[in-house]
């Protein structure tokens, strides 16, 4: 081999190596929340554990809910599911994230969640792998994303984000907003009518 061979593949090696660093370095900032333009960039599991891409729901108007199953707030899973019939096929979808970040109010295994809010709300909306909220290490790249673009990160359950169709944040709700709200779906429905 020679000697300009080999300054070639060594070139080549290097530049693979280098976007090999980048790339996950790139995935590490995602999962971190960091350098996200949108929440739709973000990637999570479902409940079940299965890969989720958010960009699914570009193009919608999203509300994203940190959920319990044991909270004073749960019953507002009926207002949530009976909002998300209401205008799911006007653009809307509702995202629940089961959350035990607040009171140890969502104990429970995944399993044990989807059966509770199947049997007793009957949910048809997504829900998501069990996240941290708050921040720390542990904390959700979801929610980091969604604290440092609203600047507002849940204080207890049922918190509500409405995302608009590109995945920018454009209204924050503390939990005692209901599902019914005049000024939640005011905000939504802003959304929905925004190009």
């Amino acid at each position: 081999m020679t000697t300009q061979n080999s300054a070639r593949i060594l070139c080549s090696a290097l530049a693979i190596a280098g976007v090999m660093t980048a790339a996950a370095a790139q995935t590490q900032t995602q999962k971190a929340g960091g350098n996200v333009k949108s929440f739709y960039d973000l990637k999570t599991e479902t409940l079940d554990g299965k890969p989720a891409d958010l960009a699914t729901y570009k193009g919608k108007v999203a509300l994203v809910v940190n959920v319990a199953s044991k909270c004073g707030y749960t019953p507002q899973y009926e207002g949530l599911e009976k909002l998300y019939r209401e205008m799911k096929g006007k653009g809307v979808a509702l995202l629940g994230f089961p959350s035990n970040d607040f009171g140890g109010q969502e104990p429970g295994s995944a399993e044990e969640i989807a059966a509770f809010c199947k049997n007793t709300y009957d949910v048809t909306f997504p829900l998501f792998s069990k996240v941290q909220t708050k921040p720390g290490d542990k904390q959700s790249p979801i929610y980091s994303y969604l604290g440092k673009a609203s600047g507002n990160l849940p204080a207890w359950n049922f918190s509500k984000y409405v995302i608009d169709k590109n995945g920018n944040v454009v209204a924050f709700f503390p939990s005692k907003t209901t599902p019914d709200a005049p000024e939640l779906k005011a905000a939504l429905e802003k959304a929905l009518a925004a190009k």
